[in-house]
């Protein structure tokens, strides 16, 4: 019972901390590089180094806020709803909405690496998934 109590503690501590954002599915994981308070009310900048396996993906999801990326290394295929599917390579950049459902995924053969910038506001998950 008391590894039981311990467990649902710790769940609850990494739940508060934003795990949310970092669970990771299979292929993919993000790394936070910074978190920073803004002179922007309310908001804050989050930036994030997402890595993608061969064929690794990041399924629908959406933000609290305006995410401004750039691809480092590597092809991603990032998928906008009510947009075309763009295939973006190391050099280019792209910005998604607050609240727009995307996801991307890398359709190569090497790892495709993406730093974000995520502009979210305080207190919410800085990302969601979307069945």
């Amino acid at each position: 019972m008391k590894k039981l109590t311990i467990g649902a503690a710790l769940a609850v501590v990494a739940l508060a901390m934003g795990a949310g954002l970092y669970a990771q599915q299979p292929g993919f994981k993000r790394i936070e590089v910074q978190d920073r308070d803004l002179s922007i009310p309310g908001r804050h900048a989050v930036q994030a180094r997402a890595e993608f396996d061969p064929g690794g993906a990041i399924g629908r999801h959406t933000h609290p806020g305006e995410e401004l990326s750039v691809v480092l290394e590597g092809t991603l295929v990032l998928e906008v709803d009510g947009q075309p599917a763009r295939t973006l390579k190391a050099g280019e950049s792209f910005f998604v909405p607050a609240g727009v459902v995307h996801a991307g995924k890398n359709p190569g053969t090497g790892k495709a690496v993406v730093l974000a910038t995520y502009i979210v506001e305080k207190g919410k998950p800085v990302a969601t998934m979307v069945k």
